[in-house]
């Protein structure tokens, strides 16, 4: 079976960190709103040092904290409290916007 892969580069915060510690995570993403896919985590994320929202774009990888859930944007969306910056999609993004809720998702650091 052949792997599709997509890189992403982090920030540094608790949400992040506590991330880091999950992983690896197989996660099955879903489209809302037309704009991102998002996929709910099996552990809250520490949300101690974040900012209170963020104005993603295209290509970020960012938390819904009010929800928990992981959101990858493949379209622009407004500034939204409650979201936190994770990190940005360097290279293979332009899948995002492909992923079906059958497609599972392994999010692994990769050194």
């Amino acid at each position: 079976m052949t792997r599709a892969r997509t890189v992403a580069a982090t920030v540094d915060n608790s949400a992040v960190r506590s991330l880091i510690d999950q992983l690896p995570l197989e996660l099955s993403f879903e489209d809302f709103a037309g704009v991102e896919k998002i996929a709910y985590l099996p552990s809250p994320l520490d949300t101690s040092e974040v900012p209170a929202g963020y104005d993603p774009s295209v290509g970020d990888l960012t938390l819904y904290a009010p929800w928990g859930n992981l959101a990858f944007f493949y379209r622009d969306h407004g500034y939204a409290r409650g979201l936190v910056p994770l990190g940005t999609i360097v290279s293979g993004g332009e899948r995002l916007g492909q992923l079906d809720s059958a497609a599972s998702v392994r999010l692994e650091i990769e050194e």
